[in-house]
């Protein structure tokens, strides 16, 4: 598919409850006010009919696409997002919040609690899917927008659009899911369990109060991102990438110091992530997933939800592979719902919902435009 690229895009801001209104999570905690960070693309339609909701994953943010003032440093989902792109901005009116809990504007446990004056740390609420739902759904209503053409996310963002459409089913229309999961396995818990242990462990996490002192998990949080990279790619990708190749001379000795290319791409990884992320937001997110599992609700009604569903899963995608979709799509057609999935072959696993590939983004525009 053809596309364009939006330009120059502006992170807005919008405070949606307050402490006398608060936002009530799904444990019956409550929280105000609530700050939240998102962008908007394209002309929203007098009828208000073509909107379309982009839900970021577990690291993501508002920033989906264009730039902000540096062209060569464009949003997460730039490649998907823009003038005929599959998210056509020609087309649709695109918004993109930070979710509940983050990092990059929306209030979350790095936050300052108004209440002390000291960031809520592990005191901020336990989060829910449903609640990062809730909030995405009051942005809307501060918009003036009561119901969506589509959403569209990936990995934890296909997370919040499932749920959507299933707890508002005449909210949306279409609704697509990439590389997404509603059941973690035991292994994809185990992992982020070992990522968080990282962050708690580290000693300048300080349960959580690190914020002020001076110093940060930085080593829990780069250990987590590293391991957590590796299961975002396949074998073969960094097979191709990097093999068994050193950086130095192959006939040097044996020495603890990082010696192969994966190595110290992975140092990188781990460096870089401390530029932009925060280790409270890290297991908050990571925790939220590890927890959802909406087709075990005793009160789901599949048969009353209006919305067209497009499952897409990645034939290398080890982290939540085609079997994770395949139970979204056995359970949504069972209960009468509409959805169809297509395997799309892609060397570069979990992250292949992030990047350019071809038949992915050409699913994904004809589905949207149906």
């Amino acid at each position: 598919m053809t596309a364009g690229g939006l330009g120059r895009t502006t992170t807005q801001r919008a405070t949606l409850f307050t402490q006398g209104e608060p936002f009530v999570f799904e444990s019956g905690a409550s929280l105000g006010p609530v700050e939240v960070a998102y962008e908007t693309y394209g002309e929203l339609a007098p009828d208000r009919s073509n909107v379309v909701v982009i839900c970021h994953a577990l690291t993501g943010d508002a920033h989906a696409a264009g730039h902000h003032g540096d062209p060569s440093r464009v949003g997460w989902w730039d490649n998907l997002i823009g003038p005929g792109r599959p998210v056509d901005t020609d087309r649709f009116f695109v918004v993109c919040p930070n979710l509940l809990g983050g990092c990059q504007g929306t209030t979350g446990p790095a936050s300052i609690n108004p209440q002390t004056g000291s960031t809520y740390g592990l005191e901020f609420p336990l989060l829910t899917v449903r609640d990062l739902v809730g909030v995405h759904r009051a942005l809307l209503g501060h918009l003036g927008i009561q119901r969506v053409h589509g959403i569209v996310g990936g990995s934890l963002g296909g997370m919040q659009a499932l749920q959507w459409a299933l707890d508002f089913p005449t909210e949306v229309d279409r609704c697509v899911l990439a590389g997404v999961s509603a059941r973690l396995s035991a292994q994809n818990i185990g992992f982020s369990a070992v990522a968080r242990t990282a962050i708690m462990r580290d000693p300048n996490f300080q349960n959580g109060e690190y914020s002020g002192s001076g110093v940060s998990p930085d080593v829990g949080l780069a250990v987590a991102r590293m391991m957590a990279h590796l299961t975002y790619v396949s074998e073969g990708s960094l097979r191709e990438k990097f093999d068994r190749r050193r950086q130095g001379p192959d006939e040097a000795g044996m020495t603890f110091a990082t010696d192969f290319e994966i190595e110290s791409y992975l140092d990188h990884q781990g460096r870089a992530f401390l530029d932009r992320f925060d280790a409270l937001t890290y297991i908050y997110l990571s925790r939220v997933m590890d927890y959802f599992e909406p087709f075990a609700d005793p009160s789901l009604q599949l048969a009353a939800v209006a919305t067209e569903f497009l499952l897409v899963s990645f034939d290398t995608d080890w982290r939540f592979p085609t079997e994770h979709s395949l139970f979204i799509l056995d359970s949504l057609v069972a209960g009468g719902a509409k959805a169809r999935h297509e395997e799309v072959a892609s060397p570069w696993g979990h992250d292949s919902f992030l990047l350019d590939v071809a038949r992915y983004h050409e699913i994904v525009g004809d589905f949207l435009v149906a």
